[in-house]
């Protein structure tokens, strides 16, 4: 018991000193601060998935605590944030969760944490961290214009549809926020996994992303808020517009992945070069409507099977 105890006393401070190195690296060193970003969580998610919740939250309070010596109060949002995710990593592991919990309970937690601290710089500094990027947005897209008029004397865009623009923009930065929360937790996931793997943790693996299946709930609330925006039109700046506009750019995502998962079904069904992957991937930028429209066929009929069936014939 007592060698149990100081293994796992070392084996904390040395996870708070190497993830107090992550984050000062990541706020003070600007090139390398990328890769210190990703790699920030690790250390806490290692020492999560290896001992109980208690002692991985204590460990990382410690960790924030140092990192505020280093920092000051502006490195504190950043410490928070990669501890929580950290902890909800390990601890994902240690119940030996699937990987689809592990990305949902990892961005959530960083959704959260993020939404806490802003509501805590909002109230109590004073300070909207959105509201300043979208005054800074608008100065630089005003500063491209001027700069465009004096080249070639012509203006981009009227000032009322720049308006628009960034009015709609403001609207869906719920949306942005979340979707760019659990792409940032995807990303950090898939990065440190394998870390976490060459450390001894047992990790989950995804599915193949040509058998992702999205629940056919989110076929429904598709309709849903189809219905709404046909039948009711809200009115631009109420509650229900920009809820259903929210909503609709986060099931658009969820169904153009939907949509490109199949066509990667298909191709790898016919076996067809991987380059036509990467390809059809592209196309569903700018055709994303069709890619929409080809995830509502793939969840209300039962496609795959289709196609299986015409190739075993």
């Amino acid at each position: 018991m007592p060698n149990n105890q100081t293994r796992r006393l070392a084996h904390g401070a040395m996870m708070i000193a190497l993830f107090t190195i992550f984050i000062a690296i990541a706020f003070y060193v600007p090139i390398i601060s990328i890769v210190a970003t990703l790699f920030a969580p690790l250390p806490m998610a290692w020492y999560s998935a290896k001992y109980d919740r208690n002692s991985s939250l204590l460990v990382a309070l410690i960790g924030c605590i140092t990192s505020f010596f280093i920092g000051g109060l502006l490195i504190i949002p950043f410490a928070l944030i990669y501890s929580a995710t950290g902890v909800v990593i390990g601890d994902a592991l240690r119940l030996k969760r699937s990987k689809v919990f592990l990305l949902m309970s990892t961005g959530i937690t960083a959704l959260i944490t993020f939404a806490i601290e802003y509501v805590i710089a909002l109230k109590l500094f004073e300070i909207d961290i959105i509201k300043e990027s979208m005054t800074i947005m608008r100065e630089t897209y005003s500063k491209s214009i001027e700069l465009s008029q004096s080249l070639n004397g012509q203006t981009p865009l009227d000032e009322q549809t720049v308006n628009r623009m960034f009015e709609t923009m403001e609207t869906m930065i719920p949306a942005s926020i979340t979707i760019a929360m659990f792409v940032t937790t995807f990303i950090i996931i898939s990065i440190n996994l394998p870390m976490l793997k060459r450390f001894g943790i047992n990790v989950p693996k995804f599915r193949s992303f040509k058998n992702m299946r999205l629940p056919k709930a989110v076929l429904w609330y598709y309709l849903i808020i189809l219905s709404i925006n046909l039948f009711i039109s809200p009115e631009s700046g109420t509650a229900l517009y920009v809820i259903s506009l929210n909503i609709s750019l986060i099931l658009w995502l969820l169904l153009t992945l939907q949509g490109i998962s199949l066509i990667h079904f298909i191709l790898d069904a016919y076996g067809s070069p991987p380059f036509l992957k990467v390809l059809a991937t592209l196309m569903a930028i700018p055709l994303y409507s069709f890619f929409v429209l080809i995830g509502i066929l793939d969840l209300g009929f039962d496609i795959r099977s289709i196609v299986k069936g015409k190739i075993q014939k």
